[in-house]
């Protein structure tokens, strides 16, 4: 028997969904891209002459009053994603989030509450569960080759010293809004994914840019204090003038892994690559980690000592990398399950982000460490 087709739904045609969402969607055969909400088409932003074979609707509320439509998939600015969520699980549809999924801890709630009553799946679009780097990252952790671990730091930085041509959105002080919530929300929930909550948590958000007059909050770093020791900071930054950017740098007793430049799936999509093209994902040799480790202990933490030998090599990335079509394919998974637990990104774990960045912002307007 066939498998069945799930029509899907986008609300927004901006960067989000036509690099992030539709290649997905369209690379997955039991999912259509039935069709899109867009307000306001531009003569070089149409989604109209972008996809011919889709229907247009230029209202959610329109939209979701399609008995066809079986998912739909938010993609508009943060302080739009609460209504919008909201609306589409009223009316019976499944909800996919982009991150950060909403402003607030209480709103991710209510939606939460709402998914249940309503026996629809909600999930938010954590894609960066599956850079390929940090599921290499999760491979040395399980497989215990650092040992423990008491330092890790994880960096999305850029070198983007001017506002010029940011995207609105992300360029002024609104709900949801900020570097933490754009992509510091992606290195907590990969933080809270490896290590679990922390204990506190100790942050400085502000701008580095020169003469913003917006209060924007273009930059952020946070520590993550746990309750074994280990400090994980998390950092964001717009003013880092380096020919490879630091992604990860992580310290344990039996070894150390430093990897520079970020996972490129997302250079992929935006060039018009898609993730079932050969390539996809791949990175170059010489992007490898560098894993440093002991070479004379054995697995007994008590026989490590401070004469221990070090070596270093190039580790390389996971070969054949994962992509982000994984979220799409394990979606299709929880729709076949009808199981809130097998949706990707359980919404209470993206819950959990929207508490830390609220407990974050709290410790930086306070000036101190915050329990969690």
């Amino acid at each position: 028997m066939a498998a069945r087709t799930h029509n899907v739904a986008i609300i927004g045609y901006g960067l989000s969904a036509k690099v992030f969402h539709v290649p997905l969607i369209e690379a997955v055969p039991e999912l259509k891209l039935h069709s899109i909400v867009q307000r306001h088409p531009q003569p070089d932003n149409d989604a109209s002459k972008d996809h011919p074979n889709t229907k247009i609707y230029h209202a959610a509320k329109e939209m979701v009053q399609d008995g066809s439509v079986d998912i739909v998939v938010v993609t508009t600015p943060p302080p739009t994603h609460f209504d919008l969520a909201k609306l589409a699980l009223e009316n019976g549809k499944h909800a996919i989030v982009e991150k950060p999924f909403v402003p607030s801890w209480k709103e991710a709630n209510q939606l939460i509450g709402l998914a249940r009553e309503t026996d629809r799946l909600l999930t938010v679009y954590h894609n960066r569960r599956w850079d390929s780097d940090f599921l290499t990252l999760h491979h040395l952790l399980r497989t215990n080759t650092l040992g423990r671990i008491v330092e890790f730091a994880s960096h999305l930085d850029r070198h983007k010293p001017s506002l010029a041509g940011a995207k609105a959105w992300k360029s002024r002080p609104e709900p949801g809004g900020g570097a933490i919530y754009d992509l510091g929300t992606h290195l907590i929930d990969q933080c809270v994914l490896l290590f679990g909550v922390p204990k506190k948590i100790t942050a400085f958000l502000g701008s580095q840019r020169q003469g913003d007059q917006t209060r924007y909050e273009d930059s952020c770093t946070v520590l993550l204090h746990y309750g074994d020791g280990m400090l994980a900071t998390l950092k964001v930054a717009v003013i880092s003038p380096e020919t490879k950017q630091l992604r990860f740098w992580v310290r344990g007793e039996r070894g150390s892994w430093k990897k520079y430049h970020a996972d490129p799936q997302e250079a992929h999509l935006a060039e018009g690559k898609g993730p079932n093209d050969a390539g996809f994902g791949v990175e170059p040799a010489d992007w490898a980690g560098t894993l440093t480790t002991t070479t004379d202990n054995d697995n007994d933490n008590n026989n490590i000592n401070n004469n221990s030998t070090l070596t270093s090599h190039p580790h390389p990335t996971l070969t054949p990398p994962p992509t982000y079509k994984s979220f799409y394919t394990q979606f299709l998974h929880a729709l076949s399950s009808a199981q809130q637990d097998d949706v990707p990104v359980k919404p209470t774990d993206a819950a959990v982000v929207i508490r830390l960045v609220e407990l974050a912002r709290k410790s930086s307007e306070e000036g101190r460490t915050v329990d969690v």
